[in-house]
């Protein structure tokens, strides 16, 4: 194991691993319930924007630009706590929003659950 590597795996440094395109997954979880409330991406741009403002930023991929959660609706996402993975390809953003999380309205992005084969509403 290269010591890159290891500080990566195992160390006390921020050293996020991106893809290819220059992106991680982060997935919104609310920080007092637990839910789950979205998955996204982000590049370097950001996680250095989240860092510095506290509210979660991220890389929209249709439009290819840094993307401020709640920049039109309001629905910030104040972020709480950061978790990482251990190779550092992911996080996990433990926030508070500020409103409903989805696009279309919905508390959470996962308003519905596959059963068999059809995609059935989660009862809140």
């Amino acid at each position: 194991m290269s010591t890159d590597q290891t500080e990566r795996e195992t160390g006390s440094q921020f050293l996020p691993k991106f893809d290819d395109k220059g992106l991680l997954s982060a997935v919104v979880q609310d920080a007092d319930s637990g839910a789950i409330l979205m998955v996204a991406f982000m590049d370097q741009e950001a996680v250095d924007a989240t860092l510095n403002t506290g509210i979660a930023h991220f890389h929209s991929r249709s439009r290819g630009t840094l993307w401020k959660k709640g920049e039109t609706s309001g629905n910030t996402l104040q972020v709480e706590q950061i978790l990482v993975d251990c190779d550092q390809d992911a996080l996990v953003l433990r926030c508070l929003p500020a409103g409903p999380t989805c696009h279309t309205g919905a508390v959470s992005c996962f308003y519905r659950r596959l059963e068999d084969g059809i995609l059935q509403p989660v009862k809140s």
